[in-house]
């Protein structure tokens, strides 16, 4: 206003020198540039409304000091997250806030993207620019702001409690790289489902795996996904009920459904895939700190030959851990290279049993079991699906499964699931067994959201192909994880999912107990005697091992 009033004092003065024109010109110039460095921005934040000065420096508008003053000026917390727009609700970056305010009279607003109205509206000025802004994150509305805090405090509390469990390595990494590793992520959902499983039973409800997924993005927000509709859903995501705290729940859950995780009882059997047995290997086992460096190095290198050498060297510290109740389900967590590196399910159990049993189903199926049980399979109960895979055994079906995965569903149908206890209505048919035993996806399935869906089971085959007798391609799912096989063919195949039981210490499902126990006893000669065996299972393996002689 005194600038106002020195200049019109002095164009009345000059106005008949013959220098007022250029005179008044300066003048003006010097005016503008003196209010453009002065310039005030209205900036409205919940309730309140205050200007808020704009400090001009080589010729540009400072952001950072117009954004730090903003925050002084109204107290708001440092972190505050606050997004500047122009009328046209553009986001408007620093490096083209300057630029945007030399228009003078554009409207500048800063909206959170939550449910609150437009209030474009209610801003307006015809000399100067208007800021309207609020510190909400972009994600977060105001009312759940409440629910995102006891989420954060839980989900802190948890980690607390487990200091040298993990959570303090959780901290660690995050504070110092403000991320995690997959080994941390995965050290962190353990822990939380741990607790979740503890506190609220094997099958929370939705909202609790909301609140825990809630938390750990509240507490960690580097680890927030901009780009999904709340930040979280890659822990989880109740649309599609998957993320990494649901593919971990599903893995305890069916941990604590399989009884035979915890120790044997009296009476019960003493062999199969959970007995406790001495090493065929000679190779020497590390232990302690040197087990430990071993464990890091495989996990981190790139040459297959050092990771199946360390592989070699911690087999006897991987068994303990397979047969431990409290860290049976984390073996692919703290062993991952199973999951890249194909042939190591053989390699250990080749530690446990030698090359000759390791061999056995390999020399034996295709020769001798599967043309005596396509031959008994004939005296089956003639159904559709029998009779499609008798000709799929045969070599004469087009559709169906090849010869020897054929020839495997048979024999499930000669040893069919039978009941256990007094319900006899929970009896699973020959047909459902299946379906225990391989599964089929088509090539260019989404691996992840095949594994999303799956429910809580024992260890299967999945083959992979452009229909079910041309597979290109086989993986053992365990745990809902994919341990690739090495084998090309489905015999292969199914060599390394019986095999896979007894190198995880995973007991056979219930539905395919009969038929495992016969692969078990007649084929790998592993625990015969030591084994519970149904009578048919020893009915037919008299049979066939009578032929042989």
């Amino acid at each position: 206003m005194f600038l106002l009033i020195c200049y019109k004092i002095i164009h009345i003065t000059l106005r008949f020198s013959v220098f007022a024109v250029r005179l008044e010109y300066y003048l003006w110039i010097f005016v503008v540039q003196f209010l453009a460095w002065r310039m005030l921005v209205k900036v409205k934040c919940r309730e309140k409304q205050r200007y808020v000065k704009i400090t001009e420096s080589d010729g540009t508008y400072d952001y950072q000091q117009f954004h730090q003053a903003v925050i002084e000026k109204f107290g708001l917390p440092h972190f505050t997250n606050i997004v500047y727009k122009d009328s046209s609700g553009t986001e408007l970056d620093a490096d083209i806030f300057s630029e945007l305010l030399e228009k003078g009279k554009e409207l500048i607003t800063a909206v959170v993207n939550d449910d609150s109205e437009d209030i474009s509206s209610e801003a307006s000025c015809s000399d100067a620019s208007t800021v309207i802004l609020d510190e909400i994150p972009s994600k977060i509305s105001r009312q759940d702001q409440t629910e995102r805090e006891v989420a954060k405090n839980m989900v802190n509390q948890v980690l607390l409690r487990k200091p040298g469990g993990g959570g303090g390595e959780v901290f660690q990494e995050y504070h110092k790289t403000k991320s995690l590793t997959s080994a941390t992520r995965r050290l962190l959902v353990n822990i939380l489902v741990a607790d979740m499983v503890e506190v609220h039973g094997w099958i929370p409800s939705q909202a609790i795996k909301v609140k825990y997924a809630q938390g750990i993005v509240a507490l960690f927000p580097y680890l927030e996904d901009p780009l999904s509709k709340h930040g979280y859903e890659h822990f989880y995501d109740a649309a599609s009920g998957s993320g990494y705290i649901s593919w971990r729940l599903k893995t305890v859950q069916r941990s604590l459904a399989d009884h035979s995780r915890s120790p044997v009882a009296v009476g019960e059997s003493s062999g199969g895939p959970k007995a406790t047995r001495l090493l065929a290997t000679t190779i020497q086992q590390l232990t302690g700190q040197e087990c430990e460096e071993a464990m890091s190095m495989m996990n981190h290198s790139s040459d297959e030959a050092v990771v199946r050498e360390k592989m070699k060297a911690t087999f006897e510290h991987r068994q303990k851990l397979v047969h431990d109740p409290d860290t049976s389900m984390d073996v692919l967590d703290i062993f991952p290279r199973f999951l890249d590196i194909p042939g190591l399910i053989e390699q250990d159990f080749l530690a446990l049993f030698g090359e000759e049993t390791s061999g056995k189903f390999l020399a034996k199926w295709p020769t001798f079991f599967r043309p005596h049980i396509i031959e008994d399979a004939k005296g089956l109960v003639s159904t559709a699906h029998v009779e499609d895979l008798l000709c799929s055994a045969q070599g004469d079906g087009d559709r169906g499964w090849d010869s020897d995965i054929a020839s495997l569903c048979l024999l499930l149908h000669l040893i069919p699931p039978t009941s256990k206890g007094h319900k006899k209505a929970a009896k699973v048919s020959a047909l459902q067994a299946e379906d225990y035993l391989v599964k089929y996806m088509q090539i260019g399935t989404s691996m992840q959201i095949f594994l999303s869906r799956l429910e809580p089971s024992q260890p299967f085959m999945l083959c992979i192909g452009e229909q079910k007798n041309k597979i290109h391609k086989f993986y053992i799912i365990i745990d809902s994880q994919a341990v690739p096989c090495r084998a090309q063919t489905s015999v292969a195949a199914f060599d390394e999912l019986f095999k896979a039981h007894f190198v995880f210490g995973t007991s056979y499902c219930e539905a395919l107990d009969g038929f495992y126990s016969f692969i078990q006893t007649a084929v790998y000669n592993i625990d015969v005697g030591k084994t519970k065996e149904k009578p048919r299972v020893r009915e037919l393996r008299a049979r066939y091992l009578n032929v042989k002689k």
